[in-house]
């Protein structure tokens, strides 16, 4: 028993000892730093803030060690400081979050001691607001009253916070009027209101411009152009009972349940008071990937698979028709 203890203890010591060498942590070391800077920009002297001498790093083999195969930063082992090695593209490396950060380790040898090191990718504004399209035609009866309102293609701006859009602003015309809503996760959704009656016969065709802003200084736009075309009859138009709906859905809900039923209403009689829902056509082609709409009783339904880690939210946009020609 007395040399099968002996034989066994080696391995003991062996264990401790790898145990050890895998605990040391010195901390946590979180500098900042704005996308698209200048290959070379320092970030910070991470050698001076691990307490470490420049001297030493050579023959205690400095080294960084990251997660991914681009390696955007690199140190000069004459004086410690952290620099830019490779371009850092913030909406390429966490598109549509608020915060982004890359994440790395700084080690050294003789004895083994590593720091986490944080990077956080601060957002500038290089990126201008966009449409998915460069017209919207609106076909809108003259008999319309005033009052009714028309959806608009939102924006869409690649940076966030503050540089993402703020404003909407439509050309100076005597029928339409703008009116911005709020709430939806993705903020801002514009609409038109009609003001004042429409006549085909003076004014068969109305061209406005819709041109969206972010927050930056100077802000940076882009434009839509949007086409009415004045048509005949059809006097009331469906109206949803909310104009805004939430839904909470968990990650991997089976593929066919239905998820909410939208209600909208029209005052008209037989196919002009009819209704069909559908999504609607612009912007919104990974959405059909992952949920369908029943045209006669607005129910959604899972289509495909949900994953919370690919997308966190969905903001679908339904149309509510009524069955008249045109609708």
């Amino acid at each position: 028993m007395a040399d099968r203890k002996d034989l066994m203890f080696p391995h003991i010591i062996f264990l401790c000892l790898v145990m050890c060498v895998l605990v040391p942590v010195d901390g946590q070391i979180v500098y900042s730093v704005s996308e698209e800077v200048n290959i070379g920009t320092v970030v910070g002297n991470v050698v001076k803030d691990m307490n470490l001498n420049v001297q030493d790093l050579e023959s205690r083999a400095f080294q960084l060690v990251f997660g991914s195969r681009t390696r955007y930063f690199d140190v000069n082992l004459k004086s410690g400081v952290l620099y830019v090695a490779e371009r850092i593209d913030r909406e390429q490396l966490c598109p549509n979050t608020p915060s982004c950060s890359l994440n790395f380790e700084a080690i050294v040898n003789h004895p083994l001691s590593l720091s986490r090191v944080i990077v956080n990718v601060n957002d500038v504004n290089d990126n201008s607001p966009t449409f998915p399209v460069e017209t919207q035609i609106l076909n809108i009866s003259e008999s319309v009253q005033p009052g009714a309102t028309f959806s608009l293609i939102s924006a869409v701006d690649e940076d966030v916070g503050s540089f993402s859009v703020k404003s909407y602003k439509l050309s100076p015309n005597e029928h339409f009027s703008l009116e911005v809503h709020t709430g939806g996760e993705h903020g801002m959704s514009p609409e038109l209101i009609l003001r004042k009656a429409l006549d085909r016969e003076k004014e068969p065709v109305i061209r406005l411009m819709l041109t969206a802003s972010d927050g930056g200084k100077p802000p940076r736009s882009g434009t839509l152009q949007i086409i009415v075309n004045i048509l005949d009859t059809n006097d009331n138009a469906p109206v949803f009972s909310s104009p805004l709906y939430k839904v909470r859905v968990t990650e991997n809900t089976p593929q066919g349940t239905k998820i909410i039923k939208l209600n909208a209403t029209d005052m008209d009689e037989g196919p002009n008071g009819e209704i069909t829902y559908l999504f609607s056509s612009h912007g919104q082609e990974k959405n059909l990937d992952v949920f369908a709409i029943s045209p006669d009783s607005g129910e959604i339904e899972v289509k495909g698979n949900i994953d919370f880690e690919d997308k966190a939210f969905y903001e679908l946009r339904i149309e509510a028709h009524d069955k008249a020609f045109p609708p």
